[in-house]
């Protein structure tokens, strides 16, 4: 049986959402048990006495905020992150979940947990949402600021891999963020990162920011700079959007009454772009999964994060990202 091990305190808003969303997948999935970290006074108030004996609690009270500098987190041994990597890394638990300090969280799973053979960088991957019934996974979003065309060759073989062994998407398309679709785009790394993803089966080339919502491709590479960027202002269009919709639908009887009958599209529109249906990005690259959660997650965005750590953990994701990069640099 699986164990996965929580980041209990890290979130926005406390425990209580983290620990109510360990417990809803708790009720949906038989196969695991957890750790939750965290200030072993407050977490057992939250937990119902049902569940105890499915959920361990590693007490300690310390917290990295997101405040603090990533590099902190290295030298507090007692923080809930840290023992919460630490756990993975001794083998107590098959993954990890935190909707904590990011920085914190792939700083510790880099050092403590190691990469995988043959990765030179882990990236944050995200899903995003398109116009097709699909998503578009794109990296890195945020891990790396400066990435060179070898480390963009390693996102789109773990993009991919990812893409087929958890999400189950037969032979996915991969794409290369660029300022065009012609291989003469680009700078020097996009052109460079060009020739080397072309020994990837399913290729796309260069893809333009629009494609990532058309559905174009399966798997988006950009450096971590331009990702985080994407992620962003993606995610504040999505908010514009909305507000824009209920401010003119307030306008008129009209709008009201038609909003009545387009009240289904709507509520389908919302879970398309809202972020607890993904749960969590994976931080691929790693030897053990570790999902980054949104730091104001929710409880069902937690619950689907704990999904997202089972689904990889019960894959070959890791073993086949280190043979595809083997068999590519041969």
């Amino acid at each position: 049986m699986l164990k996965i091990a929580i980041d209990a305190m890290g979130g926005d808003f406390g425990p209580g959402p983290i620990i109510d969303g360990l417990i809803a997948a708790l009720k949906m999935n038989n196969n695991f048990t957890a750790i939750a970290v965290g200030d072993k006074n407050k977490l057992e108030e939250l937990i119902p006495s049902y569940y105890k004996n499915r959920i361990e609690i590693l007490h300690t009270e310390d917290v990295i905020s997101m405040s603090d500098s990533a590099t902190d987190a290295l030298k507090r041994k007692e923080s809930t992150i840290y023992k919460a990597i630490d756990l993975v890394k001794e083998g107590s638990a098959d993954a990890v979940v935190s909707a904590g300090h990011s920085g914190a969280s792939m700083s510790l799973a880099t050092l403590r947990i190691g990469r995988i053979k043959g990765v030179s960088r882990p990236a944050i991957a995200t899903l995003m949402p398109t116009s097709e019934n699909q998503n578009t996974l794109v990296l890195d979003v945020g891990a790396n600021v400066d990435c060179d065309a070898k480390n963009l060759f390693e996102f789109a073989v773990m993009g991919q891999t990812y893409v087929r062994d958890v999400l189950q998407i037969d032979e996915p398309l991969v794409g290369l963020l660029s300022n065009g679709e012609e291989e003469s785009k680009g700078n020097e790394v996009t052109k460079e990162a060009y020739k080397l993803i072309s020994k990837i089966p399913n290729f796309a080339g260069n893809v333009e920011g629009s494609d990532i919502f058309k559905g174009t491709v399966d798997v988006v590479v950009c450096d971590g700079f331009i990702g985080n960027i994407l992620l962003k202002t993606a995610e504040g269009v999505a908010d514009t959007i909305g507000k824009i919709i209920k401010k003119n639908l307030k306008r008129s009887l009209i709008s009201i009454a038609g909003a009545v009958l387009m009240r289904k599209v709507f509520k389908n529109l919302k879970v398309r772009v809202d972020y607890a249906e993904y749960g969590g990005a994976p931080l691929l690259g790693v030897k053990a999964p570790v999902i980054i959660a949104h730091g104001k997650s929710n409880p069902k965005a937690i619950q689907n994060a704990i999904f997202q750590a089972i689904n990889s953990a019960s894959s070959n994701l890791n073993h086949d990202i280190e043979e595809k990069l083997k068999h590519y640099s041969a």
